[in-house]
């Protein structure tokens, strides 16, 4: 028998154990469903840890030393499949995970962004509320409170950098004030070196810029001596640099920030990489979605232990549903409250299924909207 045989007889035998891990399997699913039944009935809580404890510990016991952690991973994996299938029995029919979708305003928009004109933030909101008034606040979270205070009908603010990761605060603020995303952005970020007219490259003493700024163009400032001042956003940093008039002056920030303040482009596209990119999420009170949407973002928080994370992800992965991004952020000392985006639509009773089930294995489990992308990936600002 040469390799090629035997590697096809020895195939056939794996074939013929799966089919008998099959039968197996359904068979164990089969009482699962028939615990559930009980647990329903009696009002009792899915998970017994001591239980799972127990049958894990057996399992690796009854192996051979060399594969007693995949044993433990195995049985680990099988009861968590058991209680995903007993959560779908018993969580079917609950309320909707979402409130319905209000209609989305077309006329008179009133919509707040972070920074000042010519910040990256109104630029984004111009792509994607072209008839909007666009009205500047001063911090993230004064967005949040124009939005909550029904001062604005929705909000736009950065959300992730693809060189230099998420935002926590817009995380933080989306959870803080039960706002729901209504739509997503991506844009290129094209920073420039701007300074006041007749201001040389070799008299610039100080820039300023927004610390993402200073992160997302470390290459070309590592070249110069320069004392670097944070400001809150780009836009402001450019105004500062205008007003000074010293000549020694410069600010990182956009073309249109440049043309607002009377500022030249001392040095174009001074960013580590071309393919710097900002996402940006439009807020509102309410949920706007329909049968278009393509992504929704969820955040929950599970029990302090070991496996709980990968339990809640479990039946994304059992029913071939993409995650697109998932983030940590610290709630209380040693725990973690967690953010994912995944590629879906509310509407669709497999996805809403499969959310049910995630829920039921966290403490706390929440929609925060169902929406789209307009672009896709990214959605390039042409200056």
């Amino acid at each position: 028998m040469d390799a090629k045989e035997e590697l096809t007889e020895l195939r056939r035998q794996i074939d013929g154990i799966d089919e008998g891990m099959i039968a197996l399997f359904q068979s164990r699913m089969e009482i699962s469903r028939r615990v559930a039944g009980i647990k329903r009935e009696n009002n009792m809580a899915i998970l017994d840890a001591e239980r799972e404890r127990q049958v894990v510990e057996r399992a690796a016991a009854s192996a051979e030393e060399s594969l007693r952690g995949e044993a433990s991973l195995l049985m680990r994996s099988i009861m968590a499949l058991s209680r995903k299938y007993q959560r779908e029995i018993l969580f079917h029919g609950e309320t909707p995970l979402l409130p319905p979708p209000a209609k989305p305003v077309e006329e008179d928009i009133v919509c707040a962004f972070q920074g000042a004109p010519g910040a990256w933030g109104e630029q984004a909101a111009a792509r994607l509320l072209p008839d909007a008034d666009l009205r500047p606040e001063e911090f993230f979270e004064d967005v949040f409170k124009a939005v909550k205070e029904k001062r604005a009908r929705y909000g736009v603010v950065a959300i992730e950098n693809s060189q230099t990761g998420a935002i926590g605060e817009t995380y933080d603020l989306l959870r803080k004030y039960g706002c729901f995303i209504v739509k997503r952005i991506w844009i290129d970020i094209r920073h420039c070196l701007l300074a006041p007219a007749e201001t040389a490259l070799a008299d610039i003493r100080e820039v300023f810029s927004h610390p993402q700024g200073f992160r997302q163009c470390g290459g070309f400032l590592r070249k110069y001596a320069w004392e670097l001042k944070a400001c809150r956003n780009t836009a402001v940093a450019a105004k500062t640099a205008a007003g000074l008039k010293s000549g020694k002056t410069a600010a990182i920030g956009s073309r249109r920030a440049a043309e607002i303040n009377g500022l030249q482009v001392l040095v174009p596209d001074i960013m580590d990489s071309a393919a710097n990119r900002t996402s940006f999420v439009m807020i509102a009170t309410e949920p706007e979605y329909d049968e278009g949407s393509d992504l929704i973002s969820v955040t929950f928080s599970t029990a302090h232990r070991s496996g709980a994370l990968c339990e809640t992800l479990l039946p994304f992965m059992a029913r071939d549903i993409n995650l697109t991004r998932i983030e940590s952020r610290p709630a209380s000392p040693g725990q973690y409250r967690f953010f994912a985006e995944l590629q879906g639509n509310i509407l669709d009773e497999g996805i809403v299924s499969t959310l049910r089930q995630a829920a039921a294995s966290c403490a706390y489990f929440e929609v925060i909207g169902c929406y789209c992308c307009p672009g896709g990936t990214h959605d390039m600002i042409v200056e």
